[in-house]
């Protein structure tokens, strides 16, 4: 027992029983070959350790490995063993996962032991795992979560936060398409949802109001996602605090500096403030379960910025803390479950994508990616070539991004944000008539229809057989008076389509009423 701290193991009696999940892990069949090393009292998030040497990150050796559970990270990325386990609070195992380049797994709060684990923040605190095959992940998982047998379900939605991609420092539409195109491939286009996620959270946490005075990076910042980290940061320090301050204060232990400015922040702490963060959780807890129902996974960055460089200053910052955790704050103050997923990488940095489920949705989202996996990082490696072939291909897929953000919302029936989507789509590739088209459908439905016949007549010019276009060209110009010039183009379109009805029932309405 030794809490990533010696002054800790010299205090302390070593531990007179086996944890519950290691227990159980033995039992159901694994090794246990030794022991990892962890962040100073595990409190950390960069993977630094002052007392011992940090571990080596196998994936970049000039980068920061992440903690809080830093040795177990390394210790599956460098082939050491099949599995490692880790503590996670904030972020202690996916962060790792994200910078070592392995799939790190947080599972929903309290549905795995906590027994026999040293408490940092008990309404956060959650025991995760790490594995290079997703296969060996499910399975540790189904030994640890002990639910029952159930059929496998496959998800019927999946919400990408799109403006969570926007903010990276990666290629983070390069990892979103791959998202997107295995999704398709799997379970259909169908389920899937593009949303932005910080007007979403603003809307369904209120609370998170009571922190929009606070300053990241010198700046007054009311990301949602920055003042859900700080809320989260404050509930850990002040359960900390709570949980390990007298120790601090009797045995004077040579603490990480992170650690003792954090304890100071921690005395500032009003009761007030944790009420905010109590119902900021509450309020997250619904947001996400209004969001993803049972069978839904919301798709977000797990880091927003690649791992610090070896001995970086930063790591000793609240900022980087916060930023660090930015996106795991999300399953974190929920309690929903979360996994990381490695998808190549960026700069000779790992790059990766998480998948968030409800509380309570572990074995789901398990399954679905044990599904997804391999199609994932087909569509990775597919996307890195596109990427990398040219920046004229590159617009042609930003361009095809917009466009089915476009669809999403004409589906939802907002037609000025489709008319914005298909907009941004024409200005990254002009050529395609399809989106011209999808333009004058939303430009129908909103009454435009001067500006719905111009965009089906550029539809038409670059497309001489695009019926939709002709229909809807017909349609706007019969709302403007000029009925022949409409029969025509109804006629028009029955000609390429014969057996289109509403061409056909279009053009026989107008000749009765204007033979």
């Amino acid at each position: 027992m030794w809490f990533g701290n010696p002054d800790w193991s010299r205090t302390h009696e070593p531990a007179s029983q086996t944890s519950t999940v290691v227990t159980s892990l033995v039992e159901g069949g694994a090794t246990c070959t030794g022991r990892t090393v962890v962040d100073d009292m595990t409190f950390g998030i960069s993977g630094e350790q002052i007392h011992f040497d940090t571990p080596t990150n196998p994936a970049a050796p000039a980068r920061m490995p992440g903690g809080s559970s830093s040795g177990a990270a390394v210790a599956v990325a460098a082939n050491f063993v099949d599995f490692s386990l880790g503590t996670d609070a904030v972020g202690g195992v996916r962060v790792p996962a994200a910078y070592c380049g392995v799939l790190g797994f947080r599972p929903s709060h309290g549905t795995v032991s906590h027994t026999g684990i040293i408490p940092v923040s008990a309404s956060l605190d959650t025991v995760g795992w790490f594995a290079r095959d997703p296969s060996i992940l499910r399975r540790v998982g189904h030994v640890l979560l002990q639910v029952p047998f159930a059929a496998q379900r496959n998800p019927r939605n999946v919400v990408i936060a799109d403006d969570c991609f926007q903010l990276l420092k990666s290629p983070g539409d390069r990892v979103s398409q791959a998202v997107t195109k295995a999704v398709e491939k799997l379970f259909g286009r169908q389920i899937l949802r593009h949303e932005n996620l910080e007007a979403y959270l603003n809307s369904k946490v209120p609370s998170l109001k009571l922190f929009a005075d606070k300053k990241f990076n010198g700046e007054r910042k009311s990301s949602s996602t920055n003042l859900l980290a700080f809320a989260v940061h404050m509930l850990r320090r002040h359960e900390f605090k709570q949980n390990h301050l007298e120790w601090i204060n009797a045995a004077k232990p040579n603490l990480d500096p992170v650690i003792s400015s954090q304890m100071q922040g921690a005395l500032e702490i009003t009761d007030t403030n944790i009420d905010s963060c109590h119902a900021i959780r509450n309020e997250m807890r619904s947001a996400l379960n209004d969001l993803l129902k049972d069978d839904g996974i919301l798709v977000i960055p797990t880091v927003a910025e690649p791992p610090p460089k070896t001995g970086a200053k930063e790591i000793q910052s609240e900022d980087y803390q916060i930023r660090s955790c930015s996106f795991s704050s999300i399953a974190s103050m929920s309690g929903g479950c979360q996994v990381c997923v490695p998808v190549g990488f960026h700069d000779k940095c790992p790059i990766s994508v998480s998948f968030v489920a409800r509380q309570g949705g572990d074995r789901f989202l398990l399954d679905t990616i044990q599904t997804m996996y391999a199609d994932l990082q087909e569509q990775a490696e597919l996307a890195t070539k596109t990427s990398a072939s040219g920046n004229a291909l590159s617009k042609e897929t930003s361009a095809e991004i917009a466009k089915e953000k476009g669809n999403q919302a004409f589906k939802e029936k907002q037609w000025q944000k489709a008319i914005g989507f298909y907009t941004e789509a024409i200005k990254l590739n002009g050529n395609s008539a399809t989106y011209f088209s999808n333009r004058a459908a939303a430009h129908l439905e909103m009454g435009n229809f001067l500006q719905a016949e111009a965009d089906s007549s550029k539809a038409i010019d670059l497309d001489k057989k695009n019926v939709k276009a002709y229909l809807r060209r017909g349609t706007a110009r019969e709302m403007l008076g000029y009925y022949k010039e409409a029969i025509e183009d109804f006629r028009y379109a029955l000609v390429l389509e014969p057996t289109n009805k509403r061409a056909s029932l279009s053009a026989d309405r107008l000749k009765k009423l204007f033979p």
